[in-house]
């Protein structure tokens, strides 16, 4: 699917995530240090940078699960929190067993009640909600089968799926791409870009490999070394700027329509 073009207007109302010289600390290690930005609402803004840089810290931060060790978080315009239905969340996940009886649908409806015990007891208006939720993903086509039986990215659109039945104002979705071919990976930011235009819903994607999302995304975050920068990804990746934030010589080559960086693990 063709995808360029298809960002959507960026509207005036309050930023979805605002930091000011925040910084983290784990296990007495600093992960980010003084990272200030605002993503406005409506943005489609990917996370990106190496392994344990902080990205998927970043989203804890967010969903309330940490606290900053410095420096203010607003999210919606609120301190984070903790079951805030207002943001939407699919973690990073792993091929389900083959062995896994569960329904699609059900797999998709613990998002509505997953936190009690057993699945949830039917309704109509639940089914409408779930069914809504797999309709904006294309999932509607395999609800009935066992979710150990579907594809990699057919697993990842239940999980979107999941994330959407709060009616999210802001969509966390942590390395939605990964373990996925090129072909799944353009489906699945196909699904996710969809959802954003069609919600005005906020989109912060953490993800390896930026190339995927060109066509879509609004402005990159990079972290590395505990330091971050935000910007339009030809304002930030760039061998100037990656070399800064790695300390080390980073080339970023353009090529084939796609980006390379070479000389940093990312």
């Amino acid at each position: 699917m063709e995808l360029r073009g298809s960002k959507k207007t960026v509207t005036t109302q309050e930023p979805a995530i605002v930091l000011d010289n925040v910084s983290i600390e784990l296990g007495g290690r600093s992960i980010l240090r003084d990272m200030s930005m605002t993503i406005n609402a409506g943005e489609f803004v990917v996370v990106l940078g190496p392994n344990g840089a902080g990205k998927s810290t970043l989203l804890k931060l967010l969903l309330g699960l940490i606290k900053p060790a410095g420096g203010t978080v607003r999210v919606l315009g609120q301190q984070p929190r903790t079951g805030n239905r207002a943001i939407g969340y699919a973690p990073q996940h792993r091929t389900l067993e083959v062995e896994l009886a569960l329904r699609a649908r059900d797999l998709v409806g613990l998002g509505l009640d997953g936190h009690r015990w057993g699945i949830g007891w039917p309704s109509k208006q639940r089914d409408a909600k779930v069914n809504q939720a797999l309709k904006e993903v294309d999932a509607l086509r395999f609800a009935e089968a066992p979710v150990g039986q579907l594809s990699g990215g057919e697993q990842q659109r239940l999980l979107i799926a999941q994330a959407l039945l709060s009616d999210p104002q802001l969509l966390l979705l942590d390395e939605p791409l990964s373990n996925l071919d090129i072909a799944h990976q353009q489906e699945i930011v196909s699904v996710v870009a969809e959802v954003s235009r069609a919600r005005n819903v906020t989109v912060l994607l953490v993800a390896h490999d930026i190339n995927p999302l060109l066509p879509v995304v609004d402005r990159v975050i990079y972290i590395a070394n505990g330091q971050s920068m935000i910007g339009k990804p030809d304002e930030v990746i760039t061998s100037e700027q990656l070399s800064r934030l790695y300390g080390v010589p980073v080339e970023v080559v353009h090529a084939l329509d796609r980006i390379f960086v070479v000389g940093a693990e990312i």
